[in-house]
């Protein structure tokens, strides 16, 4: 089976055709650069995507501060992922690059303060 995709390697984004079977790709076309052949496995295989959000902040100058993963999370984890995010209230002051969550559903994957964020 064949699927055509638009590379989001690099902002060539080029147009891929992936010949794949059996959950592998077998060839990559159209790709200007080898990221792209890299993407389009991962994308057949066990797409990710970085998580970017905001969470809720008690004491804050703002009520919310926006986070995000430090590594792309597994596309099919993303609901469960936002489940645990949205559960959570920090306390202000919160530093950018501070570890909000630790290993968000055992996935290796820390989800990290992106600003900061100054008491009242």
């Amino acid at each position: 089976m064949a699927k055509e995709m638009t590379c989001v390697s690099c902002p060539l984004g080029c147009l891929l055709t992936v010949v794949f079977e059996d959950g592998k790709a077998l060839s990559v076309t159209g790709n200007s650069c080898k990221r792209g052949i890299a993407y389009a496995e991962t994308e057949m295989t066990n797409p990710t995507r970085m998580l970017t959000t905001t969470v809720k902040v008690r004491g804050g100058v703002l009520p919310v501060l926006p986070v995000k993963s430090d590594k792309p999370v597994p596309k099919s984890r993303m609901f469960e992922c936002m489940r645990v995010i949205n559960a959570v209230v920090l306390d202000a002051p919160v530093h950018i690059g501070d570890v909000v969550i630790k290993d968000i559903l055992g996935t290796g994957i820390d989800v990290i303060a992106t600003n900061d964020m100054t008491s009242v």
